[in-house]
């Protein structure tokens, strides 16, 4: 078979199994067992495979077809321009959250500010802070001790070792305030587990639900954050979809203000930010 006809074989039995953006899965599969890069692919379409090629691709496109996400069988995830480590360890991260940190940065203007990001899964959002701003401290938590492990992999693999990581429930033991929290927390409510797509529910359950309503984990930092918070200290969420009128009530209501609420790409509100006082 030629590279070309592996490529639409794969591709059709990818829609066959409902996978998303069947060429481009494989695409990348084909790419990742020869070594290449997708653009080398492209420019052999006529060469011919032989076996010992084939096989570990049989693999990939077997697993991807039972939806294990692709980010888990490439083993990385391009994110803010860097190459990050990527498992069943920690949440995927999303398109969106690369749009969070974009706006993130636009808000920090002290570049030696104190920075703690509270979930912070494979480490996504902390080391992208910490290349773009390599003055301020920087402290990244979860309770997972395994998203840990995974998010100081990545530190090593960027060369970012001075980012501190810490096990911990929100900011239970976490000390001193900040100038920034940032939180990309569990949003999903456990009512809407049928509605994910299967490769969402590869995700670790506990970076995905929080209550019956979704936002719990979410109020609770609202509500712990103030005593963390420096004076004008900002606090970024990115939250699910739907639930910003509830939680910018609960904001005012536990005394914060300068609310903004920012949609993503797609139009729908996804992140809100908040100074307490």
């Amino acid at each position: 078979m030629t590279v070309l006809d592996v490529l639409q074989s794969t591709t059709a039995y990818f829609k066959k199994r409902g996978i998303e953006n069947p060429r481009l899965n494989a695409e990348h599969l084909l790419a990742h067992s020869l070594g290449q890069k997708r653009l080398d692919v492209y420019l052999e379409f006529e060469r011919d495979l032989a076996e010992p090629e084939l096989a570990p691709l049989r693999e990939l496109v077997r697993r991807r077809g039972q939806n294990e996400p692709l980010q888990h069988l490439l083993g990385t995830i391009e994110f803010c321009g860097n190459i990050f480590l990527c498992d069943k360890r920690a949440l995927v991260p999303r398109p969106e959250t690369e749009e969070f940190v974009g706006l993130v940065e636009s808000k920090i203007v002290n570049r030696e500010s104190r920075i703690v990001d509270l979930g912070t899964g494979s480490g996504v959002i902390a080391l992208s802070l910490a290349q773009k701003f390599p003055e301020a401290e920087i402290i990244a938590t979860d309770i997972s001790a395994d998203a840990l492990l995974l998010a100081r992999e990545n530190a090593v693999r960027l060369g970012t070792a001075r980012v501190q990581f810490l096990k911990s429930d929100l900011l239970e033991n976490v000390g001193g305030k900040f100038d920034l929290i940032v939180a990309n927390l569990p949003y999903i409510s456990r009512h809407d587990r049928d509605q994910l797509a299967p490769e969402v529910l590869r995700d670790p359950e506990v970076a995905l639900f929080a209550g019956v309503k979704g936002d719990e984990i979410i109020r609770r930092l609202i509500e712990t954050a103030p005593s963390h918070l420096s004076r004008k200290g900002l606090l970024a969420l990115e939250i699910g979809l739907g639930q910003e009128p509830a939680l910018i009530d609960f904001l005012r209501d536990k005394n914060y203000g300068d609310i903004e609420a920012k949609n993503d790409y797609s139009g729908r509100t996804r992140f809100l930010f908040a100074r307490y006082g």
